[in-house]
């Protein structure tokens, strides 16, 4: 792609283009998303409304001062994260990212399995992730429906499980299909998706509040503390609050979306950071606020978890909306809109999901590195976009929600195992970065200099704090309904992934590719 220079006159190389050249790519996928376009899709895969499903099970840990104040340490430390990766992606504009990213910061010793593991961790993170925003738009539907048919006190229509699963993959095949088109549909929704979730985001955070009046007292939301042992079975303070903060820890990460667009967007190794940082910042700001207007919104504590009350103590969030406007309008209207907006959240999240794991499964294949590589690493000769690969994912996440049939708990089980994939990801080039000699590494527009080395190392250990939380008991006793299956899950397929890499992927698989040849000097 040429793009022309306003100094010289001239048509000049896109920089991110050269410098995936440089890297030993060719530019296959069409290069013409601009930064409020990349910006838009990573932003749509953060959301603002993300936590509204672990918003109830957060709360009754610990009560709202946890819930409220972790919200704030969380994003200092997802900061040092998202630089660590602004840094890295400027250097290293690909598809491919953070697989990418490991294979050439480990060096070539390391690189290859670096590479093999940060690849797979990705891959299942991503996956993993369409079934959570699956799950979490078909919930959101599924009370949606409820409250405007009666309620459950009322005789409105609580979906079946069956039912459920419908929806569940109903979304995700919608997903599918609309990535299955050029990137600019993509685009073109993720816009609408960004002011979708800025304008409703505003209108909810700023009506909801004046709506419930009169509110909780600032006391109540800022210095509250309660655990609840009686229904989590959880009496340690420390470990209650440890996982009345997993809200904050699934809500802020995504941002490396921007990452996996690069080999699309113009000047990527300059916008890819700016959109990773930007999309941190819009999200911190929006998502506390959200937190803090449901939290101020509540009208009755005790009552939001009764499973005789309006929404049959299912989705927290809903009860407190329907609560604020029944009390307000005796009516069911106002929070049948506000839930409309909130589920348009996650129609556009799993959008935007599902064009990241695609990209990552196609970069992979692309460098041999999955089964039938050739099958999933093809281009659609007129849209340009990686159609098999999305419909890989898009089928593997409908999978994933099967159990819904027959376990309470697979939500818990399908975002533990997102995001202890999907954060997990990001620790392997981290960690490469903090440990390389910097006389190796070439920056970027972003460069961190000197600073790097304390950056990545508060990063890559947070990384570690946040996957480790995801593989904790979140209910106690633990019975077959209460265990958190993701340790096992996750367990199950690492051990393979690494069984195959010791038997036969070590012998031949060697990481990034390159399809053409450059002498880049690195």
């Amino acid at each position: 792609m040429k793009v022309f220079n306003t100094e010289s006159g001239a048509l000049e190389m896109d920089s991110g283009e050269k410098r995936l050249n440089e890297l030993g790519y060719k530019q296959e996928l069409r290069r013409e998303m601009t930064l409020f376009k990349t910006l838009a899709i990573t932003f749509s895969s953060m959301a603002v409304f993300t936590g509204t499903p672990l918003y109830g099970s957060c709360l009754r840990y610990a009560g709202p001062a946890s819930l409220i104040w972790g919200w704030v340490v969380v994003t200092f430390f997802t900061w040092f994260v998202g630089i660590a990766m602004a840094e890295i992606c400027s250097s290293f504009p690909t598809t491919g990212s953070l697989y990418f990213w490991a294979a050439h910061l480990a060096g070539p010793r390391w690189g290859p399995f670096a590479s093999w593991c940060c690849a797979w961790l990705e891959a299942v993170g991503l996956i993993a992730g369409i079934g959570a925003q699956a799950f979490s738009g078909s919930q959101a539907l599924q009370f949606i429906i409820l409250l405007a048919t009666g309620n459950n006190k009322g005789g409105g229509y609580f979906a079946s499980k069956g039912v459920f699963l419908g929806m569940y993959v109903g979304l995700t095949i919608i997903w599918a299909v609309l990535n299955t088109f050029a990137l600019q549909v993509v685009a073109f929704l993720s816009i609408i998706s960004i002011w979708w979730q800025i304008l409703g985001g505003l209108v909810v955070i700023i009506m909801l509040p004046l709506v419930a009046r009169p509110t909780q007292p600032a006391s109540y939301v800022f210095t509250h503390f309660e655990t609840a042992p009686e229904s989590t079975g959880i009496s340690s303070k420390p470990y209650a609050v440890i996982l009345s903060v997993l809200l904050s820890n699934y809500c802020l990460y995504g941002y490396d979306t921007a990452a996996h667009l690069t080999e699309e967007t113009k000047g990527a190794d300059r916008t890819g950071p700016i959109a990773i940082l930007s999309s941190i910042g819009i999200i911190s700001f929006f998502g506390w606020a959200y937190n803090l207007a449901l939290t101020f919104s509540i009208q009755d504590p005790n009552y939001l978890y009764d499973p005789n009350n309006e929404t049959g103590g299912g989705l927290v969030p809903a009860q407190i909306i329907y609560d604020a406007f029944h009390r307000r309008y005796q009516s069911a209207t106002g929070a049948v809109v506000f839930m409309c907006i909130i589920w348009g959240s996650f129609f556009f999240c799993g959008l935007s999901v599902t064009a990241s794991a695609a990209r990552v499964v196609y970069a992979l294949s692309r460098d041999n590195g999955i089964p039938f590589s050739p099958i999933w690493r093809k281009i659609h000769p007129k849209y340009k976009v990686p159609r098999n690969a999305v419909w890989l994912c898009a089928v593997i996440g409908m999978l994933l929600g099967l159990p819904i049939l027959k376990l309470d708990v697979i939500f818990t089980a399908i975002i533990s195992i997102s995001t202890i994939g999907w954060v997990g990801g990001y620790a392997v080039p981290i960690f490469a970065r903090l440990v390389m000699a910097e006389k190796n590494f070439k920056p970027g527009p972003f460069y961190l200099g000197r600073a790097r080395r304390p950056v990545c190392l508060v990063a890559f250990l947070w990384i570690c704090y946040t996957c480790s939380a995801f593989l904790l008991p979140t209910v106690y006793p633990i019975t077959w309904d209460t265990f958190n299956y993701a340790p096992v899950a996750l367990g199950l397929v690492l051990s393979l992934v690494m069984l195959w890499w010791v038997l036969d992927a070590r012998k031949w698989f060697k990481g990034p590719v390159r399809n053409i040849d450059v002498n880049n000097g690195i």
